[in-house]
């Protein structure tokens, strides 16, 4: 709008156009333009969340942490999505324990969603192992990822557990007669080994002597009902202990065909066996050295079992006479070596005695075990 004084000039500016505004002049902009956008607050990272490897990468646990995820009623430890705590990722018993199984489904579909060139194949090829490698003097071989788990397990046993070792001799005269009277009425392809025998036999033991069948809980101390002893077959890099379930409580027979089972299986197969017990953990542990010519050994337990049996090698001894009708003062024998090693925290030297006891009494009486 333009002023003017005289009501005749206004004639003048009947065209006048006003020029734009400078920007000095410019109205101020709303301070929400003018002033640079404020970020949104940034959340707190999430925790992290366990995911199943898509490439079969191998779960490093303890074995603690092994053994509580059955019993919490997991299953295997690899199928879980726990975040290690240990020492390169590794689980430990703690873990298992913080474990919220509430959170596996949500895991379960975020691993779904993806795309399906992204998922492990369900069962990878077995990965060669890596040539030897000579040195200055030495060579240098790869080990499998069995191999390497079994030594680590074994390694923190030996280091957890108080162990202390029985020794004791065997005469297996009775037995071996047993033994060729039962397969005189069998096929000769389905005969009762002598291990058949001393797996009930240790059976047996556990039934008179039922505290050694147990496990240390860190807190209480677990006996179990069932004998479920794990028999090592193999040797080397193939070296499994599968488990033959129920031992006491089956016919002989039964647990022969089993244990059977057990070592065709791990002689017929090239890789990892997948029959039922293979990678299972029983309440006891038995492993026969004599095949070895070994005359004894001292086993390491097995967490969490507080036992473990070694037997040794067969042979003929002359030993004193204990028949007292005899002129002879020793007589030849059929003898074997027998070592138990014990948890001295589950088992202590009196039970540990008092099972080995038992066992020679029924392997030396070996009638016991048809009853």
């Amino acid at each position: 709008m333009v002023t003017v004084e005289d009501p005749g000039d206004a004639g003048a500016f009947k065209d006048f156009v006003p020029e734009a505004s400078s920007p000095a002049a410019a109205a101020p902009e709303p301070a929400s333009q003018a002033s640079a956008p404020t970020p949104a607050p940034v959340s707190a990272p999430a925790p992290a969340t366990a995911q199943p490897s898509a490439s079969g990468d191998r779960v490093i646990a303890s074995p603690r942490a092994h053994t509580l995820a059955k019993e919490k009623g997991y299953g295997e430890i690899s199928a879980l999505r726990i975040v290690g705590t240990g020492p390169g990722g590794r689980i430990i018993a703690q873990d298992v324990l913080d474990y919220d199984p509430s959170s596996a489904p949500a895991v379960a579909e975020a691993v779904a969603s993806q795309p399906a060139a992204a998922a492990a194949p369900a069962k990878a090829a077995p990965t060669p192992l890596p040539q030897p490698v000579a040195g200055a003097g030495y060579t240098d071989y790869s080990l499998p990822p069995s191999a390497i788990e079994l030594a680590s397990r074994l390694h923190s046993s030996k280091q957890n557990v108080p162990h202390y070792y029985l020794t004791i001799d065997l005469a297996l005269d009775s037995l071996l007669e047993l033994r060729s009277s039962l397969n005189s009425t069998m096929k000769e392809d389905e005969g009762i080994t002598v291990n058949d025998l001393l797996l009930k036999a240790a059976a047996a033991a556990m039934k008179t002597v039922p505290s050694a069948n147990a496990s240390w809980m860190d807190s209480f101390v677990r006996v179990y009902d069932s004998v479920d002893i794990n028999v090592v077959v193999g040797n080397g890099s193939s070296l499994y202990a599968p488990v033959i379930r129920d031992v006491g409580s089956r016919g002989l027979k039964a647990v022969s065909d089993d244990f059977a089972a057990a070592t065709a299986a791990v002689e017929d197969s090239e890789e990892t066996p997948t029959a039922a017990g293979f990678g299972d953990v029983g309440t006891f542990t038995m492993v026969n050295v004599g095949m070895f010519g070994v005359k004894s050994c001292a086993p390491i337990i097995r967490e969490p079992q507080a036992c473990a049996l070694a037997l040794g090698v067969i042979e003929n001894r002359i030993v004193p006479n204990d028949d007292v009708d005899s002129e002879e003062i020793y007589k030849e024998s059929v003898m074997m070596t027998a070592t138990l090693s014990c948890d001295h925290r589950v088992v202590d030297g009196a039970v540990g005695a008092q099972w080995l006891s038992a066992f020679k009494n029924h392997v030396e009486n070996p009638m016991t075990l048809l009853l």
